[in-house]
């Protein structure tokens, strides 16, 4: 999908369904219906979870100053909202702007009325999200502590063999013995004993 003519001030669509059972026919003739020829749409049938996304990156590595991406909606372009907004601060970066046609208040970012604020607004939520779930994992770690759990990933081995190895390290063994002797991987093994000796 190869374009002769020059980049400059161009507009070029991007469509993603996210199976190969849906339909882009929708995406598509919206961008038609704005100007934008089929040799400019760009389109991936992958999931927004999938990080191999052809079309994308082709329109990307395409994509010069002054061009417009312009997308059905602003989902389209990515697996989540701060995905999408650190892809379009880059395109920012680039000169590159961004468009949507349908979300609920269309975003422009090349554009200083109220698709700007809309973006604009995208980005402060995505921040206040960022926030609040730091703040909920904090509350729920100290709320934990307070309980005397551990929050986190349970431990791979039990109470016994941490202690048999350090009991084993104590002695002398070294720690491919230790490792022989309770299986226990040889990383998993030096953070044991690092934190029994910080425990001290």
């Amino acid at each position: 999908m190869t374009d002769p003519t020059p980049h400059t001030g161009m507009e070029l669509g991007y469509a993603r369904v996210s199976t190969t059972k849906q339909h882009l026919d929708r995406q598509i003739d919206a961008l038609e219906k704005v100007g934008i020829p089929t040799d400019r749409i760009y389109v991936d049938k992958r999931t927004g979870a999938t990080v191999d996304r052809d079309g994308l990156k082709t329109l990307l590595a395409y994509v010069r100053p002054g061009d417009t991406i312009v997308v059905y909606t602003l989902d389209r372009l990515g697996r989540n909202l701060r995905e999408v907004l650190n892809l379009v601060h880059d395109l920012n970066d680039r000169g590159v702007g961004v468009r949507s046609l349908a979300d609920p208040m269309p975003i422009d970012t090349n554009a200083t009325g109220m698709g700007r604020i809309a973006f604009l607004l995208l980005a402060l939520i995505a921040e206040m999200e960022r926030v609040f779930t730091a703040e909920r994992a904090a509350h729920a770690r100290a709320v934990a502590a307070a309980a005397g759990r551990n929050i986190g990933r349970p431990r791979a081995h039990s109470d016994a063999q941490i202690e048999h190895a350090r009991l084993l390290r104590e002695r002398g063994d070294s720690l491919s013995q230790i490792v022989k002797k309770t299986q226990i991987p040889k990383s998993s093994l030096r953070r044991y004993l690092s934190t029994a000796e910080t425990t001290k």
